[in-house]
């Protein structure tokens, strides 16, 4: 495993960290097979783990403390999220900050999340939405400031709305913010217009999520992929997003090096820009540990193939159905 410096927290984590919505938010999650995964993922140098209390209702949160518990001689990174008060994903630009981290909201989930760590500070605690409409609002400010001062949270960051990168510089501008999460892959590749430069000249922690776009850029959906009752997938892939996202991966399958798959050539798509601090696949199955970690060792990817991927780009704007 690799090792990268993330931002002005100077901690230096590993290229490849674990995305835990899986282990709540999908249909399928198991918990014993989570937790297998988990240990796997630590024992091949994985150090960032990221959850948050809408994964399950912090169940996802008490399977990262039960990790902790057991590694109690390795440094784990932590990274939750403050769900918003009104509980509506992604944040609006009509949706007040009072609708959605108000202090009282802020201290409340900072706390539930400590209590289901079983930790006396989380590393990274973000919002889970943002709208730079609020970057000025005093309240969330000081809070804060108050809870690093307290020691309750190392750091603060931002998890930005999907297909808007550039939502959330305003919040950055105030120099309270260490880390941004965004969604960075194959296809969506805006973040190096603007985001990414910013963070870099700023010395801002980035976490790239969704690598293989929901599950496009493993090459495993087809139009006829249909998903189980309940899971979150089959919201988000409706008939319009799923033919389109299928199509636009098809086209990627002739570039796919020999000996490598598509979720291969995702992720180390991702690793090749070394702004990014880290990368979150969802884990939970042991050999989707071992593929994704793997992809941490140090050799970069063929210009030739870079260039070719970033041909690939697919600029989207948020729809009903986009979350």
């Amino acid at each position: 495993m690799k090792y990268r410096r993330f931002g002005r927290t100077d901690w230096e984590i590993s290229e490849v960290g674990y995305g835990m919505w899986g282990m709540a938010g999908w249909k399928g999650s198991d918990d014993k097979q989570s937790m297998d995964a988990l240990h796997m993922a630590v024992d091949r140098g994985v150090n960032f783990f990221d959850t948050a209390w809408g994964y399950g209702e912090g169940h996802s949160e008490r399977l990262l403390g039960q990790l902790l518990r057991e590694h109690t001689g390795t440094k784990l990174f932590t990274a939750s999220k403050i769900p918003p008060m009104n509980f509506r994903w992604p944040a609006k630009p009509e949706y007040t900050y009072k609708e959605c981290f108000p202090e009282s909201h802020i201290r409340e989930y900072t706390e539930k999340t400590l209590t289901n760590m079983g930790t006396e500070q989380i590393d990274l605690m973000q919002f889970h939405t943002w709208d730079d409409g609020w970057a000025e609002k005093e309240e969330w400010q000081r809070t804060v400031e108050d809870l690093k001062k307290e020691g309750k949270i190392a750091a603060m960051g931002i998890s930005m709305n999907r297909w808007e990168p550039e939502n959330g510089i305003k919040g950055l501008e105030t120099g309270l913010i260490d880390a941004v999460q965004v969604i960075y892959n194959i296809f969506d590749q805006a973040p190096e217009d603007h985001l990414f430069p910013y963070c870099k000249k700023n010395d801002i922690g980035v976490i790239a999520r969704v690598p293989f776009d929901e599950g496009t850029l493993t090459g495993n959906l087809t139009k006829e992929t249909v998903f189980p009752a309940g899971d979150w997938r089959g919201t988000y892939f409706v008939p319009e997003n799923l033919n389109a996202s299928v199509d636009r991966a098809e086209g990627l399958r002739p570039l796919v090096p020999e000996g490598m798959d598509m979720a291969e050539m995702a992720l180390r798509f991702v690793l090749e820009n070394k702004t990014v601090g880290t990368v979150i696949p969802g884990m939970r199955k042991l050999r989707n540990v071992k593929a994704n970690t793997d992809c941490s060792d140090g050799i970069s990817m063929e210009p030739a193939l870079h260039q070719s991927l970033q041909k690939h780009r697919w600029d989207r704007k948020p729809t009903a159905w986009s979350q």
